[in-house]
């Protein structure tokens, strides 16, 4: 097992996202890709602390008023300083849970991140209205490619 953790940050503890974040974690923990440890926490209690040892990161955010949620804000704001100072590097996976296009939650994120050098591995993954079957495969699958990813040093 890797000393270095998945972490995953949502907004909320409840909802549709968190929902989707249940798929992706399973994903990640899949025992058939790895037994890297697979850290779930919410945006209001992040700290570069948490993110710093991490081997990737992966965020997960509802659409707010064609933006990302404010706890995800919050979480940015908190970790970006801190480790942009100490340059850390990580490969990353955004899930937006969105009611209109989700462009604008993406587009809020992309330069934040892309500020901290960390590389994105996928396209976001934008789930728009109603999560359905093939939303959750969708979720579970950028999990088990995160994690498959990490085990086979491509990111």
């Amino acid at each position: 097992m890797s000393d270095r953790p998945i972490v995953v940050v949502r907004p909320n503890q409840t909802g549709s996202t968190a929902s989707l974040v249940d798929d992706v974690v399973a994903g990640a923990s899949d025992p058939t890709i790895g037994q890297r440890r697979v850290i779930l926490l919410d945006a209001l209690d992040v700290t570069a602390t948490d993110v710093s040892p991490a081997a990737g990161l992966i965020l997960a955010t509802s659409e707010n008023f064609g933006y990302m949620a404010g706890a995800i804000k919050h979480c940015l704001e908190q970790i970006y300083y801190p480790l942009l100072e100490a340059s850390v590097r990580l490969p990353y996976a955004l899930v937006v849970k969105a009611g209109n296009d989700g462009s604008g939650a993406v587009r809020s994120i992309e330069p934040i991140m892309k500020g901290l050098s960390f590389s994105l591995i996928a396209e976001p993954l934008v789930i728009v209205g109603d999560i359905e079957n093939s939303d959750r495969v969708a979720a579970r699958e950028l999990g088990q490619t995160f994690a498959a990813g990490l085990e086979a040093g491509l990111w």
